[in-house]
């Protein structure tokens, strides 16, 4: 012991003699998977470094993606619902329980991107003995950048933004949380950019497709494969509060003819909806009449003024979380010159940031103030403006591009639809009894090309329902190096990854990845290898659910049996129905599972919770 003791000691002092800085965790990307990778470790006792490009932690919940995407809520819980329940307490605590505020927070799922931002620093200053937070840390994906050997990363540099001076960070454990998948491409874990063809995983959506917006595939699909890349944008922050409102100025490198497509749009009342299937030339041609007169849109489906350019979802204090509006040709999106992002240099995401802000204010300076636009469109959307009192250091515009989709990996399990849709109606999707999480959100994309000509819609813009899914550990782990895991750019093709992408996965595949590191370390084991049980179990702790009923939650005793079983396969259904009599049928198939007698078990009688317990009782 005092060998491996000294050799450990002697290994740090190595490093540090080099300029490098040693943590057990490397991390890089201060978004919320990073950042709940880190908590995740220093409750497990380990220390933690994120490294940060910008100035601020917290990704896309602390710049306007504050309408959180989750589909059932209770499907992800652990450190994600932690961070909603103290969302909540933070605006109770400011307002008072029965304010308008707490309200409109939706128990904690719809909050300010100041408010997020500050959630994030509270949960990360509680562990500042074990996390260390260095902003302005830029890691290029380069492979000079990583120092690996047997099948580990060593070390690897950073940029230091501020100094311009070049830093080495030593670790046992090295974690990619960024949107892009930088450090993972560096180390050389096989990646794919862009859409599978159908043919590959006949996946729906998969390849070029044009689909009315909650309707039917359309003329123009080929479903072939291509290098297209799903459209990025930023998640505005706006309110119509007059106090805290600030109207789009005009950019500097305004450009009118990028916008002029939509003054049809607003006139005829065209737009992408299923409902537009009814919509014939001569209705558009009535709206056209109509809208000219004074008159506001009559057509099915269609939008009117600032709705017509953005979706928004209400947030507190009269703010909403406005997104690219997905039922017309043109919005906040920017499909098309997103594509080279995920493999790009920083210099060229930082002009294509740029780009796409001035292209964004532009679009909302031409809706308010554009002479060929009707005057009451103009003045609808004149009530609403950018909120005065958020990123009070960047013009009040959001720090960071929406990065919906980057490098996706090839790792020990490559997740696809399937891994998300039911096997048939009413059941679940196929249960994984490896899960670090469960979620649940739509088979989503955002357009991938720009407006075309006889298209019901923007290609490749899509939503399919999937039912709540179990999320294998297999996704954030590769397969070459045996220290390195992947929480945020995982291992799954377009379509699988659509869903996987949004924050509440995103976080709780982060907490998963700082257990399963703290887990590593301690018992001298490879990422690839460690004890799942162990794993799972430690999440459950933590307050993770692993696999979703719709009869238990985490204030259940009984909670972590029934995480343990289900996933084991004893509960195939949505509802564990615990306080039933046990019936035959399910008796014998218990019996014949577990290999016990269940002697005790009265037919008709004993609670199935009481069942389940003389077998968890066994397999514990």
């Amino acid at each position: 012991m005092k060998k491996i003791i000294l050799s450990i000691i002697g290994c740090c002092f190595s490093l540090l003699s080099f300029g490098q800085t040693y943590y057990d965790l490397v991390i890089v990307g201060g978004n919320p998977g990073g950042i709940m990778a880190a908590i995740a470790a220093a409750r497990e006792g380990k220390t933690s470094v994120i490294l940060e490009r910008t100035s601020h932690i917290g990704g896309l919940p602390a710049n306007g993606l504050g309408a959180t995407d989750i589909a059932t809520r209770g499907a992800t819980t652990g450190f994600f619902l932690e961070f909603v329940n103290r969302v909540k307490s933070y605006y109770i605590n400011k307002y008072g329980k029965d304010s308008q505020q707490v309200k409109d927070c939706s128990d904690g799922y719809h909050f300010e991107p100041s408010v997020g931002y500050i959630v994030f620093q509270k949960m990360l200053n509680e562990q500042r003995e074990k996390v260390t937070v260095l902003t302005m840390r830029q890691f290029d994906a380069d492979n000079a950048n990583t120092s690996i050997s047997n099948n580990k990363i060593q070390s690897i540099k950073i940029l230091n933004r501020n100094t311009n001076q070049t830093e080495e960070y030593a670790g046992s454990i090295f974690i990619d949380a960024t949107y892009e998948g930088d450090l993972g491409a560096a180390a050389g874990i096989p990646y794919t950019v862009g859409r599978e063809g159908k043919n590959e995983y006949n996946e729906p959506g998969a390849g070029r497709i044009y689909k009315y917006w909650g309707g039917p595939e359309d003329k123009g699909s080929t479903f072939q494969a291509d290098n297209a890349v799903q459209a990025y944008n930023y998640r505005l922050c706006l309110t119509n509060n007059p106090n805290n409102r600030i109207l789009f100025a005009k950019p500097k490198h305004y450009d009118r003819e990028e916008y002029v497509s939509i003054i049809d749009d607003i006139l005829s009342g065209r737009n992408t909806d299923k409902a537009m299937q009814i919509v014939t030339e001569e209705m558009m041609n009535e709206n056209r009449k109509n809208v000219l007169a004074g008159k506001k849109t009559t057509i099915p489906g269609d939008k009117w003024g600032i709705s017509k350019i953005t979706n928004m979802v209400g947030i507190p204090n009269s703010k909403t979380d406005a997104n690219n509006q997905h039922g017309v040709f043109l919005s906040t999106d920017l499909p098309e010159e997103n594509w080279p992002w995920a493999t790009s240099s920083w210099e060229w995401r930082d002009k294509f940031a740029e780009r796409l802000k001035e292209y964004t204010q532009g679009l909302f300076y031409f809706a308010q103030n554009d002479d060929k636009l009707p005057q009451q469109f103009k003045d609808a959307t004149r009530e609403w403006g950018m909120a005065k009192d958020e990123y009070l250091d960047n013009e009040h515009f959001p720090r960071q591009v929406y990065v919906r989709e980057g490098r996706r990996f090839f790792g020990k399990y490559f997740f696809t639809a399937k891994d998300a849709q039911p096997v048939a109606q009413g059941q679940r999707p196929p249960l994984h009894s490896n899960s670090i999480t469960a979620s649940h959100y739509a088979l989503d994309s955002h357009a991938t090309r720009k407006r075309e000509s006889g298209r019901v819609h923007l290609d490749g813009f899509l939503s399919y329902p999937t039912a709540v899914y179990t999320v294998p550990y297999g996704v954030i782990v590769s397969k070459q190096i045996d220290n390195l895991l992947l929480p945020v750019p995982v291992s799954g093709s377009h379509i699988g990854f659509s869903t996987l992408r949004m924050e509440p996965c995103w976080m709780a595949m982060g907490q998963a990845a700082g257990v399963a590191s703290a887990i590593s370390i301690n018992d001298q084991t490879p990422v690839q290898r460690i004890n799942i049980e162990k794993l799972q179990s430690k999440l459950v702790q933590q307050g993770a659910t692993l696999i979703y009923y719709k009869d238990v939650t985490l204030k259940d005793a009984d909670f972590a049996l029934v995480q343990y079983l289900g996933l084991k396969g004893y509960l195939p259904d949505w509802n564990a129905n615990l306080d039933k009599p046990i019936d035959s049928i399910t008796l014998n198939e218990w019996k014949q599972k577990s290999g016990l007698k269940l002697n005790q078990a009265r037919l008709n009688n004993t609670l199935r919770r009481d069942v389940l317990k003389m077998i968890y009782k066994d397999k514990n």
